[in-house]
C-alpha cells in the first residue's frame, strides 16, 4: 500500500524541497519512518495522509536542524550585528503549513460555531454579531468559548512543538 503512494509522495516532496537529491532523501527517510511505525497505523485511517504527515513533520524538522547547524556564536565585541533583522531570513514555508493547518481547523468547525468566531476575529463586537445572527449575546460568546476551546485542541501538536502546552494551564493559575 505503501509503494503505491511512493509518486505521488514524490511529486510532494519535490514541491517541499525543489531539489532531486533532496526530494528522494526525504521520501526514503519518509518510506522508512512508515516502516520503522507501522505499528502505529490504525486500519482502516488516511494511510495517504498519514505518509504526508510523516513527511511534512520530516521536512519540517530537518529544517530546523539544519537551521541549528548553521547557527554562530560571535564572541566578539560587536555582537549587534548578528541580531541584526535586516539580515534575518524568516521560514515561509513553515508559516504556510501553520496556516493551512489553522485554516483546515477553522473549516472543520460546525457552522453555528465558525460563523460568530470568524465575525469576531475580522472585528465584530458581542452585540453586532448577536444582532446580525439573531441570537442571544450569552450564545455568542458560548460559541466562540467553544470555537476557541476546538481549535486549542485540533490544533494542540503546534503548541507542544514550540513549548506552550503549558502555557495555557499557566495563564489560569
Amino acid at each position: 500500500m505503501v509503494e503505491r503512494e511512493a509518486r505521488p509522495l514524490r511529486h510532494y516532496a519535490y514541491q517541499l524541497t525543489r531539489n532531486v537529491e533532496d526530494t528522494n532523501d526525504l521520501v526514503q527517510e519518509t518510506m522508512l519512518k512508515a516502516f520503522t511505525y507501522q505499528d502505529k497505523f490504525e486500519d482502516g485511517t488516511n494511510l495517504k495522509g498519514w505518509l504526508y504527515t510523516i513527511m511534512k513533520n520530516t521536512f519540517i524538522n530537518n529544517y530546523r536542524r539544519m537551521v541549528k547547524r548553521n547557527t554562530f556564536i560571535d564572541q566578539t565585541d560587536n555582537d549587534f550585528y548578528l541580531d541584526s533583522m535586516a539580515h534575518s531570513v524568516k521560514n515561509e514555508g513553515e508559516r504556510r503549513f501553520m496556516m493551512q493547518d489553522i485554516e483546515r481547523a477553522i473549516e472543520a468547525l460546525p457552522m453555528s460555531l465558525k460563523k460568530p468566531f470568524t465575525m469576531n476575529h475580522k472585528g465584530f463586537k458581542y452585540h453586532e454579531i448577536a444582532e446580525i445572527l439573531n441570537i442571544p449575546i450569552g450564545t455568542v460568546k458560548t460559541r466562540i468559548f467553544v470555537a476557541r476551546r476546538q481549535l486549542r485542541q485540533s490544533l494542540q501538536g503546534y503548541a507542544s512543538m514550540y513549548g506552550l502546552e503549558n502555557a495555557q494551564m499557566q495563564l489560569r493559575d
